[in-house]
């Protein structure tokens, strides 16, 4: 087996519409027709997609006090200091990378962990 690249990640949310506004508005993400009958969404991010997929009752707490230290999916952002700004804008906890490397992390509104990263 030779895995060529990414495909996609699936996220699994309680209330699409507030996940919308935390992954369309607030990180700003491109969203792409789906072809499921199943509510959820899909965003583009180059070659690469995240799919929401509604999943009620499920709650995703982070099970480490550093965030880095559970399940997450990463973003490489150009402006790391915009990027926080934009999430404190809208009161979205940020909590930085433990290593003291540039990268935030964040939780969207399920408490699924997102690192932002700058190099």
């Amino acid at each position: 087996m030779q895995i060529v690249r990414p495909l996609h990640t699936a996220i699994l949310v309680t209330d699409l519409q507030r996940s919308e506004h935390f992954y369309g508005t607030v990180l700003g993400l491109a969203k792409v027709e789906r072809p499921m009958k199943f509510p959820g969404a899909w965003y583009q991010i180059g070659e690469y997609q995240i799919h929401l997929i509604v999943a009620p009752g499920v709650s995703i707490e982070p099970r480490n006090e550093k965030w880095g230290r559970n399940p997450h999916i990463a973003f490489l952002v150009s402006d790391l200091d915009a990027a926080k700004q934009q999430l404190l804008n809208y009161n979205f906890p940020v909590q930085p990378s433990a290593s003291g490397r540039p990268a935030v992390f964040t939780q969207d509104p399920d408490g699924n962990v997102i690192e932002l990263s700058q190099q």
